[in-house]
């Protein structure tokens, strides 16, 4: 594996995580754009237009124009095989809030399960199991409706 890949690859997930939190909510699902999209509650997997309309309805957005989270992606293990240029990573996230009314405080933590293929010389999501939450605080400031 070339370092080359190895940064390239985390930086996607942690471009994921900064376009969130920023309220780019559809930069962030053109990051997905070709890929599946693992959910839960959902029998198949989805794609990145029915993810976006997810993050639209659920994700409270504040005047600000982002939902006052701080996504932290951790734990990031990497495989790759170059060759086929194809990569998976095991990562852990942790979600912060504060809102003016709510000190800072975690409000959900979990695992991704990504894979990633090489493709016209760049890396990019083909697929990302989202349905991994282990632990949810108080969400009630950040979503909209209530998760499961």
């Amino acid at each position: 594996m070339t370092n080359d890949s190895a940064v390239a690859i985390y930086n996607l997930l942690y471009r994921y995580a900064e376009l969130i939190d920023s309220g780019e909510l559809e930069l962030a699902a053109d990051l997905f754009r070709h890929a599946r999209i693992k959910v839960r509650h959902a029998g198949e997997p989805i794609g990145a237009d029915d993810l976006l309309g997810i993050w639209r309805r659920l994700i409270r957005i504040y005047p600000c124009g982002t939902p006052r989270t701080r996504h932290l992606v951790s734990n990031i293990i990497l495989e790759v095989d170059e060759d086929a240029g194809r990569a998976k990573t095991r990562s852990c996230y942790t979600v912060y809030q504060a809102i003016e009314d709510l000190p800072l405080q975690l409000i959900a933590a979990g695992r991704y399960h990504d894979e990633f293929e090489w493709v016209d010389g760049n890396w990019r999501f083909c697929y990302r199991d989202y349905s991994l939450l282990d632990m949810v605080g108080d969400m009630s400031a950040h979503l909209n409706e209530t998760i499961r």
